[in-house]
């Protein structure tokens, strides 16, 4: 039994040395030793350098903030509250015959006016077709549009936006932009308007003595009634 037992512990001995030097050629101390050392057990006991750094106090300090090479040597701006005394600017009238603002015409001046237009309406040649426009705020000032007698429009004039020519008792003439939609005159109106100093309550007849040119007459508002009688003969 001792000599079967003593066999047997030799070669298992011999076993183990010959494992031992395999292991050694091939390094496996080495691999198992690494292998321990990144095992999940140490991994938990090193914590990684950000979890261990310890929490940063923000601290305001004032700096110097950086400006434009061309504003470096002057001195920063100064900003500070000043009264400014507010100019007042004369109003500018919307009537070109000088006058305010405020300015309306009463009805009875507005009702001679138009009479007096009337009167030489009815000794105009009656083969030109004609109406007569009194004229309001909105007319002489501020957007200058000129809105026209829807049945006239649709009688005698184009049907088709275009130039139409106002002539008026002097002979001169003023390209005016109308709108066959509309039924008016928009473009060029506010300056035959702000030409003859138009205002409210003026009474203006249009005759049209072409198809696309009317005659103009003007009976202001502000004219006596034998003035105008001796300006319209």
């Amino acid at each position: 039994m001792g000599v079967a037992n003593l066999s047997y512990e030799e070669c298992r001995r011999k076993r183990v040395e010959e494992n031992k030097k395999r292991m050694d050629a091939l390094n496996l101390p080495l691999l198992s030793q690494a292998l321990l050392d990144s095992s999940p057990s140490k991994s938990k006991s090193k914590s990684s350098p950000s979890k261990q750094a310890k929490h940063r106090e923000m601290k305001k300090q004032l700096v110097v903030v950086r400006r434009s090479s061309r504003v470096t040597k002057q001195p920063g701006p100064v900003y500070a509250e000043v009264l400014v005394n507010r100019v007042a600017f004369p109003k500018r009238f919307s009537s070109a015959r000088d006058y305010p603002d405020h300015f309306f015409a009463s009805d009875e001046a507005r009702k001679n006016a138009f009479e007096r237009a009337e009167r030489l309406q009815s000794v105009l040649e009656p083969n030109y077709p004609n109406f007569i426009k009194s004229m309001v705020r909105s007319h002489v000032s501020g957007c200058f549009w000129l809105g026209l007698p829807s049945h006239f429009c649709k009688e005698h004039l184009p049907t088709n936006d275009g130039v139409m020519t106002l002539i008026d008792e002097g002979g001169d003439e003023y390209p005016i932009i109308y709108l066959a939609r509309k039924t008016g005159f928009s473009g060029g109106w506010k300056g035959f308007s702000v030409a003859h100093k138009l205002a409210d309550g003026d009474a203006v007849i249009f005759q049209l003595i072409k198809p696309t040119t009317c005659k103009v007459y003007i009976f202001r508002v502000g004219d006596s009634k034998e003035d105008s009688d001796s300006n319209s003969s």
